[in-house]
């Protein structure tokens, strides 16, 4: 093997192909799955893999194959085959270990198939529509369907689509927007896509929704974490009247990048290509008439290690000792472990790991083999391979001797170099003739191989000055700074900078979070990246030299947002206003400018600004009063500070408390009813939401009286979610009028009522059947079944309209279907019906109490099928602008109906108009400008309807024509239609001229 590394034969593996990470539908689990892997080497590599660090036996299944050294798995299985993966590569030379590939597995569930509950909101009122996806693994996209309009929901400023919830976000309700709403999902990795249930949006009629202050519903998180090179989105979208409009900025005051996109509302802010230079705070401010709302968030750069220093192949003499360093950037900063022949090494007596740093002291031959360093954060790992060859032989003159002869002039230098190969590195001693020589000041044996002799002289040192020392600075918070170091020194002089925070040495080697040495050999710049709060005090820059030690101090501010409020409470609380008390937090070097109130309810959405007094909070008031708060609702308080930077983080909540009851102030809308049994009035409203209920105990009053009567009823409706009341009496009227109002009440008292109403009592069923009900067939599938219109009253019962039922015999249990016809329409086609088949139809008619009698059945059979088979021996001939058709009659079977003539539908190409021609004969003459093709079908016309159509012909523009003549279809007789062709056109010719 010793003799085959000196020839060069041996080489070893390095990887040409390595698994990337998979994720693979779930639903095509019969398929195959391959996880690619190859390398190059001499011998040629054979090839092993892993799963979760565990080797597959690939003798013990046939689930896992080798194809050359990719993995393929047969048939996978979730629970079995998702993990971590990796390829090892071995020949004589040693074994390397691929990335690692994660095998994971997409898939979307459906939506369960329960109804969604109608969400009522008024006009101007802004909604949530919640899609809600179901159990799922891979990235979702989202969109919604309006009255199951096979187009998407059109976003706009109004209107929101939020791809991280999948809500439907409508700024201000319009009543265009009433109507059903659906949420699709699609799963690209799953290769499905789901359907929820619809979401139905009604309309309140209790008023319109007036102007009211932007809330933010759609917000990106308090912190993001953006992969260098990724694209990042961030969503913001407000409910508000007016709409409200959005905005963004960075709190840092620079400018957005100039890379940034928007969505055409501006509610999504893209960030191409993101870099250490985009990270920082980002705001979205959404405006309106009323006001204005904010939403911040960090976005925070991270990136994979990538390498910057890599370690090399090297040969080594035993007894040697080995040090290879690696080093890779990334944020966080990467650890590294260390690998031969792919498998862990681990720290021992002639071996030091520290970090990127292997050392191997006093090396054998058994050290040989394939190293990898590997640098790992907690995005990605990523491999460095070298190999270590460790060499012996005897000391050997033969490729570099010494030289005989050498001259130099008299006072000058001399070097005499001495490089024997020779593994472990020889001893070397000088004699000239027989006489050892020593070290003196003129001769020198430097590095054991030379031998120097010189002249003796002093050298000057320039002085080293720091040239840029750092400055005073006073920054914001999330910007990233540069500190200047930076000195002149002599050229032959190593110079060292540490730098110091409040005293504490900074260790940049460790990689401390923030902190970075830029610059060159004369350059120690200290940048603090995303600089926060804590990086405020004093930094010294310390030089230091062989001879010398030099610094220079600068002071740092770093300002930001104000801390959050402390110590909020609630000091006391009635119906509808709270008194509350705060401690402002830090201000973190810039003054608090003002304070706003948040609340939060059970029925809220989030966390909302509220009104106060005084109106205005500012920065040295530390309590106010809270108004227009519900009466017996749960609230929560949270108080948020702002100063010249921005808005800082909220205080805790306050203790959850609830307000006084109070008589309710909101009345019942959308009242109606009728309908149900006779002597019943049926009446029925919107109930009441439980935060405008006001207290405990609360119920409806339902108050009616006969129109012109001068007396109430009044009913309690003790139940707080009913919405319906039945009146029972045998004194009521069938059909008769009632005013009618709706108030509530609870424990407090009596509330407002609604307005009047007028609502018709319960009816009797009509009395009457139908006359002169009669039936026809028109075709094999459809009849039409018509009656006398009922001359209605009071006391035969009132008729909205009619029920047709039909079936197959005369007895009823068989029925087939019935359908209805409102007002005065006396005819119903019915389609889609059995040929040749007995039908028998009967009418009766209908009022909300029910159906009357019906009338007597009448019956009709429907025609038979129309004819199968299709025009043949279609054959044609084109002269000038006149087209002459012939075909073959079409016989019937018996079963079905006679052929009464045939229809000719042609038109000049695919997208034109269709023309038809009918005729009862076997033959036809178009008159037609052949200025492009024509496209000719036929079919059979009778009683049972249209029949099957002939393939489709085309026929050739005159000018495409080489000649005039005949074109005949039908391969098999085509010598008998050309003769029935020619015999029939010119027949013809003198009658129609």
């Amino acid at each position: 093997q010793q003799m085959l590394w000196c020839d060069g034969l041996l080489s070893r593996p390095i990887f040409t192909q390595e698994p990337h990470d998979v994720i693979f539908p779930l639903d095509l689990s019969k398929s195959e799955i391959i996880l690619n892997c190859a390398a190059n080497g001499h011998p040629s590599p054979h090839y092993r893999w892993k799963q979760n660090g565990t080797d597959i036996d690939f003798t013990m299944s046939y689930h896992y194959r080798l194809e050359g050294g990719s993995l393929t798995i047969s048939s996978p299985h979730t629970d079995q085959d998702i993990g971590t993966y990796q390829c090892l590569a071995t020949n004589l030379l040693g074994t390397i270990l691929s990335r690692k590939a994660k095998l994971q597995f997409a898939y979307i569930e459906d939506f369960e198939t329960k109804t969604r509950s109608t969400v009522s909101v008024r006009e101007g009122q802004g909604v949530v529509l919640l899609c809600g996806p179901p159990p799922h693994f891979g990235d979702l996209s989202y969109s919604w369907t309006f009255n199951d309009n096979p187009l998407y929901v059109q976003e706009d400023n109004r209107r929101f689509v939020s791809q991280e919830t999948g809500n439907l976000y409508i700024a201000k309700v319009e009543p265009s927007d009433v109507g059903n709403y659906t949420c699709l999902i699609t799963n690209k990795e799953a290769q499905r896509i789901v359907q929820g249930p619809p979401t139905p949006l009604v309309q309140r009629t209790d008023g319109v929704m007036g102007e009211y202050e932007p809330k933010i519903e759609v917000r990106f998180p308090e912190t993001i974490q953006a992969a260098k090179d990724s694209s990042v989105k961030l969503e913001c979208f407000a409910l508000g009247n007016p709409v409200p409009d959005i905005s963004w900025r960075k709190l840092d005051g620079s400018p957005l990048p100039g890379k940034v996109k928007y969505s055409k509302s501006q509610a999504i802010l893209e960030i191409p290509n993101f870099q250490q230079e985009d990270e920082g705070f980002y705001e979205c401010i959404a405006s309106n008439l009323r006001g204005r709302n904010l939403a911040k968030g960090q976005l925070i750069f991270y990136a994979p290690p990538e390498w910057e220093q890599k370690i090399q192949n090297t040969y080594l003499s035993i007894y040697d000792s080995l040090l290879w360093e690696c080093k890779a950037s990334g944020k966080p900063n990467p650890w590294y472990t260390w690998l031969k022949n792919g498998e862990r090494l681990n720290p021992e007596e002639r071996i030091q790991i520290e970090n990127g740093t292997l050392i191997i002291t006093m090396l054998n031959v058994s050290d040989s083999g394939v190293y990898q360093c590997a640098a790992e954060n907690k995005y990605q790992i990523i491999y460095a391979n070298a190999e270590l060859r460790v060499l012996a032989s005897a000391p050997d003159f033969s490729k570099s001797p010494v030289k005989k002869n050498s001259f130099v002039q008299v006072g000058g230098d001399i070097v005499i170099e001495c490089k024997p190969n020779a593994f472990p590195r020889a001893a070397i001693s000088w004699k000239r003739g027989t006489e050892t020589l020593r070290q003196s000041n003129r001769i020198f044996i430097l590095d054991i191989v030379e031998l120097q002799l010189l002249n003796m002289y002093f050298i000057a040192m320039e002085r080293t000055v720091i040239t840029v020392p750092p400055s005073k600075m006073d920054v914001t918070v999330g910007e990233s700074i540069v500190l200047p170091c930076q000195v002149s020194h002599d050229p032959s002089i190593e110079v060292v900078f540490i730098w110091f925070f409040n005293g504490d040495v900074i260790d940049l080697k460790k990689g401390v979070a923030h902190f970075e040495r830029i610059g060159g050999e004369s350059v120690g710049d200290l940048m603090i990246r995303n600089i926060q709060l804590n990086h405020s005090g004093k930094y010294l820059c310390t030089v230091q030299t062989a001879l010398e030690s030099l610094s220079a101090v600068a002071d740092i501010i770093v300002r930001g947002p104000p801390g959050p409020p402390e110590d909020v409470k609630v000091e006391d609380i009635s119906s509808t206003t709270s008194q509350l008390s705060w401690r402002p937090g830090p201000d973190n070097n810039s003054p608090i400018q003002i304070f706003t109130i948040q609340t939060r309810t059970p029925f809220s959405v989030g966390w909302q600004a509220v009104a106060t007094v005084p109106e205005i909070l500012n920065g040295k008031t530390y309590n106010a009063t809270v108004v227009g708060l519900n009466p017996w609702v749960e609230y929560e308080f949270r108080v948020v500070a702002g100063n010249s930077i921005g808005i800082g983080e909220p205080s805790k909540p306050s203790e959850l408390l609830r307000t006084k009851a109070s008589v309710p102030v909101v009345a019942p809308v959308n009242i109606n009813g009728g309908g149900g049994s006779r002597s019943e009035l049926v009446i029925t409203w919107e109930s009441i939401p439980e935060e405008l209920q006001n207290g405990e105990g609360f119920g409806y009053i339902v108050m009616f009286r006969p129109v012109g009567s001068t007396t109430w009823t009044k009913e309690k409706v003790a139940s707080v979610e009913s919405s319906r009341f039945v009146y029972r009496n045998e004194s009521v009227i069938p059909l008769s009028p009632f005013e009618v109002k709706v108030g509530v009440y609870n424990d407090e008292g009596e509330g407002p009522l609604s307005t009047v109403t007028i609502v018709y009592s319960g009816e009797d069923e009509p009395q009457l059947a139908p006359r002169g009900t009669s039936v026809q067939s028109f075709s094999a599938s459809e009849m039409e079944v018509s009656w006398n219109a009922i001359a209605w009253n009071r006391n035969t019962g009132r008729v909205l309209g009619y029920e047709v039922l039909y079936w197959t015999d005369d007895s009823k249990e068989s029925m087939i279907g019935k359908i209805r016809v409102s007002g005065n329409i006396t005819t119903k086609n019915i389609t889609g019906l059995k040929a040749n088949t007995v039908y028998f139809a009967s009418v009766r008619a209908y009022n909300t109490a029910g159906t009357g009698p019906s009338s007597p059945p009448v019956n009709v059979t429907t025609k038979k099928s129309p004819p199968s088979q299709p025009p043949a021996n279609i054959a044609w001939k084109l002269t000038n602008s006149k087209l002459c058709l012939n075909w073959e009659h079409v016989k019937t079977m018996e079963n079905e109906s006679e052929v009464l003539g045939y229809k000719i539908l042609y038109r000049q190409n695919r997208q034109s108009k269709t023309h038809i021609l009918e005729t009862n004969n076997t033959s036809a003459e178009l008159l037609v400008p052949f200025e492009e093709d024509y496209l000719i079908e036929i079919r059979t016309v009778s009683d049972g309807g249209d029949g099957s159509s002939s393939e489709e012909i085309r026929i050739p523009k005159m000018s495409s024509l080489s000649s005039r003549g005949i074109q005949v279809l039908e391969p098999s007789t085509h010598f008998l239609s050309i003769v029935i062709v020619i015999f029939y056109c010119f027949a013809i010719q003198p009658l129609i001229q």
